[in-house]
């Protein structure tokens, strides 16, 4: 990918970096370890295009 990338495009990475993160603690606890990641962390980079 090239290095030059447009404010609009580096804001739509960051922002869908941010949502890889995995559920907090409490969750797990709550669940019963039912619910490990948030529901939008389950994209792919292969499958699911961000734009």
């Amino acid at each position: 990918m090239a290095r030059v990338k447009s404010v609009e495009k580096k804001t739509i990475m960051v922002k869908a970096n941010r949502t890889r993160k995995r559920a907090p603690v409490w969750v797990f606890a709550k669940t019963n370890r039912k619910v490990r990641d948030s529901p939008q962390s389950r994209r792919n980079w292969r499958h699911d295009s961000i734009f």
